[in-house]
């Protein structure tokens, strides 16, 4: 017997290549979601192994991986830079879809850092100089007088990008695609390579 029309494959399925599906969602989660569809979870792992997890936003992709930008004396930076690995999960509530991504993680060029800080607010280039990320905070107090410390010292001019903040781009080795059935019959498509920007994608389709 032929399974419902709703509980077919949608011709995500067939995709034989992920770089090019994930886009192609992107473009509708920016088309439906309120807020942010650009925010990723972002999973890593500390000195003892144990799991930290936390939102981000996408700030840039292509074929080489999924770029976001941070302080590197952040909690999520210093555990890449001990154990550079980490796995997303971007969820489009509307759609009622997912996407998965694995991988290893490597610090974007200086070239790339210092074009995406060009391109953030003034008031974000001196929160970048200001905050501490990660660190104990006495109070607000403090946190004001550190902008206003870097306002006035970058009061002309254009704000330089901080060293201490730069981009980590996650090179995948797994993308899965998970779109939402009726009766938890849902599709699930897992691409997976050997090593980034090594050998084709082998897709294999998932039990819900």
């Amino acid at each position: 017997m032929e399974a419902p029309e709703e509980l077919k494959s949608g011709d995500f399925t067939a995709a034989t290549e992920p770089f090019r599906l994930f886009e192609e969602w992107f473009a509708e989660a920016r088309e439906s979601e309120p807020n942010d569809p650009n925010a990723m979870a972002l999973s890593t792992v500390d000195a003892d192994g144990l799991p930290d997890v936390r939102m981000v936003l996408l700030n840039a992709r292509d074929e080489r991986g999924f770029v976001f930008f941070t302080n590197t004396g952040s909690a999520k930076g210093r555990e890449l830079a001990a154990v550079p690995k980490a796995a997303v999960v971007f969820h489009w509530k509307s759609l009622r879809r997912q996407i998965r991504v694995r991988g290893l993680v490597e610090t974007v060029s200086e070239a790339e850092a210092d074009a995406y800080f060009a391109t953030r607010p003034r008031l974000s280039q001196i929160g970048a100089w200001a905050s501490q990320q990660s660190r104990p905070l006495e109070g607000r107090f403090a946190l004001e007088g550190a902008i206003a410390k870097v306002t006035a010292q970058y009061a002309l001019g254009t704000v330089p990008r901080p060293p201490h903040w730069t981009g980590f781009r996650i090179r995948p080795v797994q993308i899965e695609f998970w779109h939402d059935r009726p009766f938890r019959l849902h599709d699930r498509i897992l691409f997976r390579r050997e090593a980034p920007d090594e050998g084709e994608w082998a897709r294999t389709r998932l039990y819900p």
